[in-house]
């Protein structure tokens, strides 16, 4: 029901009378409650007004129809009377001079004007007694689904559900989508996204949205996805979604129009028992392999609530023992194993509680056998008091030599297609390369008995003739390739063609436009200019106009085709241009003129002309123009943002929201907004993409951003009409930075949205309030350079210097600076041990080994140019509090920047430079520096030299390595 203030005729006092009533033209949905409302001011008379209402239908405009009023019951016409007896159409008084008008099923016939009539109660006839407003009854095309289930989850599973919504109404309209629990006569509210794209929680549901633990998403035009990410006892009933289709009515206001509710989904939740659940699997990329491949094996955990449970994973081969991850996230290789480790050939990690990764670079055929894994299940990390232990079942993985393939060809039928396959092998190296597959599109080899097929490497050019275009080109019979030796030129015979330039007609086409850039609504011409060897007026020309709109789809599209007849044909997917587009032409010059462009008439056209024998016959030879790209500049946005620029600082691991607030609401635009970070000095550096919100409501994350903990960490909500919010959940100190938004603005212009421009504001600076630190100290601390010759495998050190609480977890994270500023995560140690590789092209050459649960070095193996920069670790503790499944945020600290510098084998050696500048305590001056080296693995320290320092002179050192340290 709509909601206005109201004022009493009384507070006005004697003056001019004024009806006023809702404005229209009102949009109203068949079958729907309708109201409008109605109120008289300025009166004279009783505190009690009385209203009459009467209709002007479409099918008797000019004809009043009485419907009710509030003082009279024989009013009503008859066509109204049954439905006012019925209450189905009644006046509801909401104070003396103010009413609604009710009606409780709105029918076609109901389309009209309304009026509302207010008798005169004034001494004198002063005023308006009248008002009228339009309705108009529209199809109800609002659609909800969800097929009904009945789900049984176990406490703490994850449950995801997904409704489908959609309507095609032609008028402007917002969708509204929300999920509610039904449990007895008691409805209560999930989550609601609005039709302002703000997600907002139910009551009972806000906890568990901050935490990230319930979301809506929407993840496709027309699907909205509720996700559960642990399933709770409160959660069970009759889950179902709800769906409202608004609509703007012109005083501003927004009004529900229609509401539908999807089937109901039945949930039950049972509590977590206290049986054995464990039940493990394995499986495999693929079973057979040649020399060469990659085997990845992935080992899942099924159990009730398993992050929060503790597991010790093994993998077996031919039950012997290969890699074991502890509980904590400790890689430990059996002795055997450890040099392939090292090399990078094999490779081990977890990828969350319940998910183990084993993977083998290289495959050879000591590595076939019977595969399986073995869990463990553990009270506490650290502890040996087991729980329950179970194996996964045995995998067959099988390794062959790799083999030479032959070229062959399949046994062809009629109507069916022709296939080629080949292989190569590459010398040693065991490896080969795809597949090729030839066909014809226009039928297959039975249709073209008797005549010659084509076969050859792609990368050969023989398709193409001098000349106009491509050719057609076959072969007069296929050979089998014996071995790799054979030439694949022998495999090609003549080829054949014919171009249009060989018809002797010198027949081409050029286009042109007097503006390549037109403002909305302006219009613009292409002229097509036809030339050829005989004069164009003794010819048969088509001429037919191409288009393909921007951002580019599948090539040119048919745009119209005028036949040397005059018959104009328009092609079926450009109804844009129908009413808009004129055709004129003169002698050799052919004329597309487009009225008031519009935003999807921006593209690139191009004409292709026709010669033909007979005005019945078909087109002979043809040929097609240069392209035009015509460009339409839309209306400019008025989108205007806040540029203030701001700092906040919030306590480490507590939630962070920054705003982002426009001047003023867009009522008749859409908006996107993109959320971006940039990193603090000495990263500073191109602004880095978290999230977009489209302006459908669709999310997408940028790539530093879109691993599954950084999505569910960085939120875009919509709190209002002009207001958007980031929210941070937990921050960490890798949140510090500069955060900014850029919103733009999307308008419906003419069959579809388009961008009309972007603002961007300034930035907000996210400072934490320290809650301690450690002294973190680094293995390899170079000044000011390190080289690695590439190839080689390099250990960045990154070690825990104070004594770790024993309840206490440890976190890392990993970064690579760049010589441009740029800053990159390489990989994430999650304090539950799961490791998260944050950048793909480097999953097989990182490792945390981790020897100790405070060496939390980085090792990296085959180094390549591209490796060369700034490492540094960011290390933090965590804590349990409360609750068991709840890890608070103890403390973090930064170590220092270590510097890679890679070289290529063959450029000589280097000399490395070791400055040490030592601070006296004291005023004595007379100085001893021992220098040391310390050799991987990081045991005892080797002299190198000593060398005094007496009143501030260097002496000789005492002793060195003759011709390679130089000690000064």
């Amino acid at each position: 029901m709509a909601t206005w203030a109201w004022c009493s005729g009384l507070c006005v006092g004697t003056g001019q009378r004024v009806v006023t009533i809702q404005k229209g033209p009102l949009y109203r949905v068949l079958g729907s409650h309708v109201t409008l409302w109605c109120k008289v001011s300025g009166y004279q008379g009783p505190a009690e007004q009385t209203f009459q209402w009467s209709a002007y239908l479409h099918s008797a405009p000019e004809r009043e129809v009485q419907i009710v009023s509030t003082a009279d019951p024989s009013f009503p016409y008859a066509i109204y009377t049954q439905r006012v007896r019925a209450q189905e159409i009644y006046v509801e008084r909401v104070q003396g001079d103010a009413v609604l008008l009710h009606i409780t099923e709105l029918q076609d016939r109901d389309a009209g004007e309304y009026e509302c009539h207010t008798p005169n109660t004034d001494e004198r006839y002063f005023g308006s007694y009248s008002a009228k407003t339009n309705l108009t009854v529209i199809a109800d095309t609002l659609s909800v689904s969800m097929g009904p289930q009945d789900l049984t989850h176990v406490e703490g599973d994850a449950m995801e559900l997904t409704c489908e919504v959609s309507r095609s109404t032609a008028q402007h309209t917002h969708l509204s989508v929300g999920w509610y629990c039904l449990r007895g006569e008691h409805r209560a509210e999930i989550l609601t996204l609005s039709k302002d794209f703000v997600v907002m929680p139910g009551p009972a549901y806000a906890q568990r949205f901050l935490a990230g633990n319930v979301r809506l998403d929407k993840v496709g035009s027309t699907s909205y996805k509720l996700s559960i990410v642990a399933v709770e006892p409160s959660d069970q009933g009759q889950l179902y979604c709800e769906a409202a289709e608004w609509i703007e009515d012109p005083d501003g206001m927004w009004k529900d129009i229609s509401r539908k509710q999807s089937e109901r989904t039945s949930l039950v939740v049972t509590p977590q028992g206290k049986a054995l659940d464990l039940c493990v699997n394995i499986a495999a990329t693929k079973n057979d392999l040649s020399e060469g491949d990659t085997l990845r094996l992935s080992c899942t955990l099924e159990a009730q609530r398993s992050n929060s449970r503790h597991f010790q994973v093994a993998w077996l081969l031919n039950s012997m023992e290969v890699a074991r991850i502890d509980p904590r996230g400790l890689l430990i290789w059996k002795k055997e194993y450890e040099e392939r480790a090292s090399l990078g050939q094999l490779h081990a990690f977890k990828q969350s509680n319940a998910i183990y990764i084993f993977t083998i670079h290289e495959v050879g055929l000591e590595d076939s056998g019977a595969y399986h894994c073995s869990v463990l299940e553990v009270k506490a990390p650290g502890s040996f008091q087991s729980i329950q232990t179970n194996l996964s079942s045995v995998l067959g993985i099988n390794t062959i030599m790799g083999k030479v393939f032959a070229l062959t060809n399949v046994s062809v039928m009629k109507h069916t297609s022709l296939a080629w396959f080949f292989a190569i092998s590459l010398g040693q190296e065991g490896r080969t390369v795809g597949g090729w597959v030839l066909g014809d599109p226009g039928g297959g080899p039975g249709d073209r008995a008797g005549q010659e097929l084509w076969l050859g490497l792609e990368e050969q050019n023989v398709a193409q003739e001098r000349g106009v275009g491509w050719r057609f080109c076959y072969a007069d019979k296929v050979h089998r390739v014996q071995n790799e030796s054979e030439n694949w030129a022998d495999l090609l015979s003549h080829h054949h063609g014919l171009s249009p330039s060989q018809a002797g007609l010198g027949l081409y086409a050029t286009l042109r436009s007097r503006t390549a850039t037109v403002s909305y609504t302006q219009s613009f011409e292409l002229i097509c200019h036809v030339n050829a060897s005989r004069p164009v007026e003794e010819l048969l020309l088509s001429v037919e106009w191409l288009f393909q709109p921007k951002p580019p789809t599948d090539g040119y599209q048919e745009l119209v085709r005028v036949l040397p007849n005059g018959t104009v044909s328009w092609g079926p997917t450009q109804p844009q241009f129908q009413g808009r587009a004129q055709l004129m032409k003169a002698g050799a010059f052919s004329r597309l003129h487009i009225h008031s462009a519009m935003a999807g008439h921006a593209g690139t056209y191009q004409c292709k002309v026709g010669v033909w024998r007979t005005l019945r016959g078909q087109c002979t030879a043809s040929f097609t123009s240069n392209p035009v790209g015509i460009k339409v500049v839309l209306p400019e946005s008025t989108l205007q943002v806040t540029t203030r620029e701001s700092s906040m600082e919030v306590a480490g691991g507590a939630d962070a929201s920054i705003e982002c607030r426009m001047e003023f609401p867009l009522n008749s635009s859409q908006l996107a907004i993109s959320w971006y970070y940039l990193p603090p000095p000495p990263a500073d550096a191109t602004p880095m993409q978290i999230v977009q919100a489209s302006h459908t409501g669709l999310l997408e994350y940028g790539a530093e951003f879109s691993s599954p903990t950084q999505k569910s960490r960085f939120l875009s909500q919509r709190m209002s009409s002009h207001v958007f919010q980031l929210r941070i959940l937990s921050a960490s100190p890798g949140d510090q930075g500069q955060y900014c938004c850029a919103v733009e603005e999307w308008r419906w212009l003419e069959g579809g949205w388009y961008g009309l421009g972007e603002r961007w504001s300034e930035r907000t600076r996210l400072v934490l309030r320290l809650p301690g630190k450690w002294r973190i100290r680094r293995i390899y601390h170079i000044l000011p350079n390190q080289w690695s010759w590439h190839g080689q495998e390099v250990t960045l050190g990154c070690l825990l210097k104070s004594t770790l609480p024993p309840a206490a977890r440890l976190s890392a994270t990993w970064f690579q600076g760049k010589e441009n500023g740029h800053e990159r995560p390489l990989l994430t140690l999650n304090h539950d041990g799961a490791i998260e590789f944050l950048q793909e092209g480097l999953v097989r050459r990182l490792q945390l080994r981790r020897p100790t649960a405070g060496d939390l070095s980085l090792t990296l193996g085959s180094v390549q140019e591209d490796d060369a920069g700034m490492y540094h670790c960011r290390v933090q503790e965590w804590q349990q509090r409360g609750n068991k499944d709840k890890w608070e945020l103890q403390t973090w600290a930064l170590s220092g920047y270590t510097q890679l510098i890679t070289t290529p084998p063959g450029n000589g050696t280097q000399p490395l430079a070791l400055h040490c500048s030592p601070i006296p305590t004291t005023t004595t001056t007379n100085l001893s520096l021992l220098w040391c080296i310390m050799h991987p693995p990081y045991l005892a320290a080797v002299q190198i030299g000593i060398i005094a320092v007496m009143g501030g002179l260097a002496k000789r050192p005492q002793w060195g390595r003759p011709g390679k340290t130089e000690l000064y």
